[in-house]
């Protein structure tokens, strides 16, 4: 049997993807055809840019866009600036090339920003060409802002995509502005993810990261039900629970006898028990 290809039949065929980039290009920040303005930073500087665009590529924007529609004063909104008094001209005009190229532009004075604005707008793309971007110092950078957000961090997908080595380098870190409990959450639900992706055991997928918990901090009672959450998918290993007990156990013995002592983290809640910690860190 002879197969006709019909000539009605739509045939996807790939143009030069250079050229078409290029063509794009020439519309970032352009005033021609464009229908929104944005008045940015300290500046005030203008930058141009065409709503469907934005609103296609980035969820923000299209929320933002629809929410002014609903209000049924388009004709006037789109006469009317967009203030963002806060963002960086550099950093937001970089953001506004990848939306329109899907490539950025960057250096090592704005790589950190462009990362926190990839977070922002839910640029997951953007956020990983920045990182794969940075310098030595990015490493540091990116831990500093983790520490200064943690909480929001380890609800977002970015939090559940880490690999084991990155959350190990992060649960390192005396700075986290979360509590223990809280962050033992987060890595559950990390090495549940993971467990799926990778088709592994959850105490396999966790058996670097969990090491780096530090349950001392837990009181008595929070504990108890570690333990009986542990039972279910045995994140944590018996024997680094049972150092736990240990602690405070021993607690209120002479100073030679105590098991080890973690340090609080920056967010850690206090507990009655924690007045026998190292004194090192308060």
């Amino acid at each position: 049997m002879a197969y006709i290809h019909s000539p009605l039949l739509p045939v996807c065929k790939n143009g030069n993807t250079a050229v078409f980039t290029a063509a794009l290009r020439r519309l970032v920040n352009n005033p021609e055809f464009s229908d929104v303005k944005f008045v940015v930073g300290k500046e005030q500087q203008e930058v141009f840019a065409h709503r469907c665009i934005l609103a296609c590529r980035c969820e923000v924007f299209h929320g933002m866009f629809s929410q002014q529609l609903q209000t049924g004063r388009h004709t006037e909104l789109l006469e009317t600036p967009i203030v963002l008094s806060e963002a960086q001209p550099e950093v937001f005009l970089a953001v506004i090339e990848f939306l329109y190229t899907n490539c950025v532009t960057l250096n090592n004075h704005i790589a950190f920003e462009v990362l926190t604005s990839a977070v922002e707008y839910g640029l997951d793309d953007l956020r990983k060409a920045a990182v794969t971007y940075g310098q030595l110092d990015m490493k540091e950078k990116c831990l500093i802002f983790i520490e200064n957000h943690t909480l929001e961090i380890v609800k977002t997908r970015g939090f559940h995509e880490l690999s084991d080595l990155a959350l190990v380098s992060i649960l390192q870190s005396d700075l986290l502005l979360i509590d223990e409990l809280d962050l033992l959450c987060a890595v559950r639900e990390w090495a549940h993810v993971n467990s799926v992706v990778l088709e592994l055991p959850i105490p396999d997928v966790a058996k670097d990261a969990v090491t780096h918990l530090r349950l001392s901090l837990l009181s008595p009672e929070e504990l108890t039900s570690l333990e009986k959450e542990n039972h279910k998918d045995g994140l944590i290993p018996v024997e680094q629970i049972a150092a736990a007990w240990k602690f405070h156990a021993l607690k209120k013995g002479s100073r030679g006898a105590r098991p080890h002592l973690p340090w609080r983290r920056k967010g850690t809640r206090p507990r009655d028990h924690h007045r026998y910690l190292n004194l090192q860190r308060k």
